[in-house]
């Protein structure tokens, strides 16, 4: 009886070990996932290849756009967030081909699908010496908008690379539920 009691206990510990290693061991994609870099809005923020600065975010309804040589209006269901960045390249020609919004609770936009053919809109080249300037266009709810943090990385899907993490910081609202600030009509043709 007293044999068949510490084989219990001593296989209850294990379980109990076992099941603490597996909680608090890093998961297999935390170890390959990207590295971070940090920085806030208007912060140079150095990748291994390039170098980034969001240096505004504007809220629009709409937008327009010109498309296959005509001007359109775009609508959503939620906000658009337009970010305009800076971006130089290190030592060598870069293209940075993936930026996602990463809302307050963990909700991941990429650049809208809808504007992949516009001028300045991902994937952006640039080279070393030559700073560009880029826009990453989200469609997003609008509770998603304060708290938010811009990825910005070379390619969409990478492993084990440097990825700009730039936190957007706080944004209040209307009373229409919106952010404030936000433009009716947001003209995309003005400008790279």
């Amino acid at each position: 009886m007293r044999r068949r009691l510490a084989n219990l206990g001593l296989l209850l510990a294990a379980a109990v070990l076992c099941y603490g290693l597996q909680t608090t061991k890093p998961h297999y994609a935390d170890l390959t996932g990207p590295i971070p870099v940090r920085g806030a809005l208007r912060d140079d923020v150095a990748t291994r290849t390039f170098r980034v600065r969001a240096d505004s975010v504007t809220f629009a309804r709409r937008l327009t756009i010109e498309q296959f040589g005509r001007r359109r209006l775009l609508t959503t269901g939620g906000v658009w967030a337009v970010v305009t960045v800076a971006l130089t390249a290190r030592d060598s020609s870069t293209t940075v081909a993936a930026a996602t919004w990463k809302g307050p609770d963990g909700l991941l936009y990429d650049t809208t699908e809808r504007l992949s053919l516009a001028p300045g809109m991902p994937p952006v080249t640039v080279q070393p010496g030559l700073p560009g300037q880029g826009r990453f266009v989200f469609e997003i709810r609008p509770d998603e908008a304060s708290g938010a943090t811009l990825l910005v990385s070379e390619a969409r899907y990478f492993a084990l690379d440097s990825q700009a993490r730039i936190a957007l910081g706080p944004i209040d609202m209307g009373p229409d539920g919106l952010p404030d600030g936000t433009v009716e009509t947001l003209d995309l043709t003005q400008g790279s």
